[in-house]
């Protein structure tokens, strides 16, 4: 039993933030995050574009970001929300930059703001192409500053402890010496980040499988939207299935790159007044429509009439990646093609980050705020769980609640000794996992598919609660655990939707 005062669950920009907050706000408690990579690995590492923020340096304006998200969200955001987010947003970067961020200034000395789909105004903050991974290095060394946080890589968290609609921590399993261990707390963050490797296809690093949706899910959390799921349109094409793919940012569109068929055509322009710079649900059917005339694998994103420079300044580590499989920029076209990227839906939350579970809480993109709607304005995300880990902190801050009554809720997990359970098969399930998720569930679905994938979901979530009571846990059969449960959400949710709304298409079936 390992009690602490907040237990966060995720090592991101969402729960960092917080734990910083909440650390200095009370010096005598005690901070707990427990994250089942090293503490460095998550989503926020690999955002490359940045953060969409209204500055005093362009002709830009809080309205203007507020409509921009609205019209990328389909008439499905949350207003207020939107407003609350977006006129907040400079106070959070202030911070970043208070906690040592550095982002990249122009010859003017001003932020130098780029441009994405969807966006009407420069607003885009970045640090090259490596935005995540800078945040994510400045807030973690603020993070160790703290003598009142804890940070324990390598815990996979199995299941939150809760009672009568109440949580009051997590079992977690410590991955080096498969203890599975009991987290006390007060108060639970889930910042567990998205679900991108139950697509397989996906710019996600390979912890991205839904944990705390999942976590959420089985506590009787509210959860929403899950057929809601962003694919990036360019990601880079090298035909390796169920592996990361490399993200070429949004932002090199921005930069003026063009879309183009194998035959060189500038399509995009053939389904949006935008082109290139349309949003990505847009970006993204309209590339798997062409696709599917054409039977080719990938399209092509076009930088050889750009600045060679001014590329490689903006965006080395996308320079380097296309260097190294022999893509010369000036003369060849990349191949792209779209891979899964963000989930705008998951755990409801309110406008203080409270899930409809007592004193648990849900920040990033593993939340459903109410921000991103049918589909998510480029760079939002990192400014959605920047506001969110904020408005979580001021409201314990600020709202004293009594510590949880623990006695006889919170027992050990029950250990019995079982046998080891066969790898190979989880492999394999996973592999068929993601490969109906892709075909069954993905940029554009139909009924039919999505009854043939419910029914072969429930299937196997039946199979794995028969081999969790039998054999022992370990953190391979529980994130396929998890991820058949997030795929019955997508799949269950997009039946229910009858409507098409920004980054969800279901077409009629045919018959």
């Amino acid at each position: 039993m390992i009690p602490t005062n907040y237990l966060i669950i995720g090592s991101g920009v969402a729960g960092l933030t917080f734990a910083i907050k909440i650390a200095d706000q009370f010096p005598d408690k005690k901070v707990t995050i427990i994250t089942k990579s090293n503490a460095d690995e998550s989503n926020t590492k690999y955002a490359q574009g940045g953060i969409a923020i209204v500055t005093d340096e362009t002709g830009d304006s809080y309205q203007k970001h507020i409509e921009d998200t609205l019209i990328c969200g389909d008439g499905l955001c949350d207003e207020d929300v939107v407003k609350m987010v977006i006129t907040e947003g400079p106070k959070r970067l202030k911070e970043l930059i208070e906690w040592g961020a550095k982002f990249d200034k122009n010859v003017k000395g001003t932020l130098d703001l780029g441009k994405e789909g969807g966006h009407s105004e420069n607003r885009v903050v970045h640090h090259k192409d490596q935005t995540g991974q800078e945040i994510q290095r400045a807030i973690l060394d603020q993070v160790s500053q703290k003598e009142n946080i804890s940070v324990l890589d390598h815990y996979f968290a199995l299941d939150l402890i809760t009672k009568n609609n109440c949580c009051y921590g997590a079992y977690a399993l410590n991955e080096e010496t498969n203890e599975i261990l009991t987290f006390q707390s007060d108060f639970t963050l889930l910042a567990t980040g998205g679900i991108g490797h139950l697509y397989g296809h996906t710019t996600n690093p390979i912890i991205a499988t839904g944990d705390g949706i999942a976590m959420a899910y089985r506590a009787h959390a509210a959860i929403k939207d899950m057929e809601f799921i962003q694919f990036h349109p360019t990601a880079l094409y090298e035909n390796k299935a169920g592996s990361s793919s490399f993200l070429i940012s949004e932002a090199v569109r921005g930069f003026g790159a063009y879309l183009r068929t194998k035959n060189g055509h500038r399509f995009m322009l053939d389904y949006d007044s935008r082109g290139d710079l349309a949003s990505r649900d847009i970006v993204s059917q309209s590339i798997d429509l062409e696709l599917k005339k054409s039977g080719d694998e990938c399209v092509y994103l076009d930088c050889t009439h750009l600045d060679l420079e001014a590329f490689t300044t903006h965006f080395p580590m996308i320079y380097k990646r296309c260097q190294s499989i022999g893509i010369d920029i000036t003369k060849d076209w990349i191949p792209v093609v779209p891979a899964q990227h963000y989930l705008c839906g998951g755990i409801v939350v309110d406008k203080n980050g409270k899930t409809s579970v007592k004193n648990l809480f849900a920040c990033g993109e593993c939340s459903r705020t109410g921000l991103h709607g049918a589909n998510r304005l480029a760079s939002n995300s990192l400014l959605e769980a920047l506001v969110y880990s904020d408005k979580i902190y001021a409201y314990l801050a600020h709202n004293p609640i009594t510590m949880n009554e623990l006695n006889g809720v919170v027992s050990d997990w029950k250990i019995v000794t079982k046998p080891a359970f066969d790898s190979r098969y989880i492999s394999e399930i996973k592999a068929k996992l993601q490969l109906l998720m892709r075909q069954n569930a993905g940029i554009v679905r139909n009924d039919a598919d999505l009854l043939k994938a419910k029914e072969q979901l429930i299937h196997w979530e039946n199979e794995i609660d028969e081999i969790t009571k039998n054999y022992q846990i370990n953190t391979d059969l529980y994130e396929l655990k998890n991820m058949i449960a997030i795929g019955y959400l997508i799949v269950q949710q997009s039946i229910e939707r009858n409507e098409n709304r920004g980054g969800f298409v279901k077409l009629a079936s045919i018959k």
